[in-house]
């Protein structure tokens, strides 16, 4: 009988799985009678401005935890991972800088901080419109999830801050309390993301025709294309010219249209700033 190599299972796969299973266990949500619908919205850009991973970097930087080199090398990366996450040189070098946030610090250190943080800086950062969408799905009896990039402890936290059910997230590997420097999978971004809300829906019991997604991103679409009810929230050129053609809702609440290559900065716009400011107030110093 010929050997069969047996053939590795996909990372976004394994992402996502590992995203709805780490959701399941640190939101401990219970099945709502007749919510066979949940929304499910994406993070940067849609529910905050700017990058969350970014703001809570800012704030380790503002605790001495990171240098300015670090954290302009950081936002960098972000920005880069913004403008071309279908690359893989861009997701790999996203991934380093995303490992590189949290290698060797413990879970609880984390989530500790990402508490501080979340109060002076990124609650502030929360787009109102968007924020009352969710609101109007938790009013109907549905569960609200968020759906990032970022580690799901960061996200988890935002979402229990913001009176959410949970968050999918990109789940790092611990041991004893302890982040080992990698992941289980990959980021949960692009098709990563889909398949987390795919397992979410089997776990939980959920229709996906009767379920709503939400995202700025064209990165989202095979998120968006799973449930019955689509939205674009201030999308980028790509998401929204997708949106349009298939008549998905779409809601823009920045301050002003923006043509596609500020379009695309927008998600980034709060991290390029940042990074000014801290190259600027270290020329300053000296």
């Amino acid at each position: 009988m010929p050997f069969r190599r047996r053939r590795r299972p996909d990372r976004s796969v394994t992402s996502g799985e590992a995203a709805a299973a780490a959701a399941e266990a640190a939101a401990g949500v219970t099945v709502v009678p007749q919510a066979r619908a949940a929304a499910f919205f994406d993070l940067d850009n849609t529910v905050l401005r700017g990058a969350a991973i970014f703001y809570f970097a800012r704030g380790m930087y503002a605790r001495k935890h990171f240098s300015a080199r670090d954290i302009a090398w950081f936002g960098y990366q972000q920005v880069r991972f913004r403008l071309g996450a279908e690359d893989p040189d861009h997701v790999d070098s996203a991934r380093s800088t995303a490992l590189s946030f949290i290698v060797h610090r413990s879970v609880g250190e984390l989530k500790e901080l990402a508490e501080e943080i979340f109060q002076e800086v990124v609650e502030k950062k929360v787009w109102p419109g968007t924020r009352a969408i969710a609101q109007s799905h938790l009013d109907e009896g549905q569960r609200v999830w968020l759906v990032t990039a970022a580690p799901v402890e960061l996200a988890t936290i935002i979402a229990k801050r913001l009176g959410l059910t949970g968050a999918l997230g990109t789940v790092a590997e611990h041991v004893d309390g302890a982040y080992t420097g990698r992941l289980v999978g990959d980021l949960l971004h692009g098709p990563a993301k889909a398949e987390a809300v795919r397992a979410l829906a089997v776990r939980e019991g959920l229709e996906l025709e009767r379920c709503a997604a939400y995202s700025d991103s064209g990165n989202d679409i095979p998120m968006l294309s799973l449930v019955g009810f689509p939205c674009a929230i201030n999308p980028d050129a790509r998401l929204r010219a997708y949106a349009q053609e298939r008549g998905w809702q779409i809601r823009d609440y920045r301050a002003r249209r923006r043509n596609t290559a500020i379009g695309v900065a927008a998600g980034a716009g709060a991290v390029a700033g940042a990074i000014g400011g801290f190259v600027l107030t270290r020329r300053n110093r000296r």
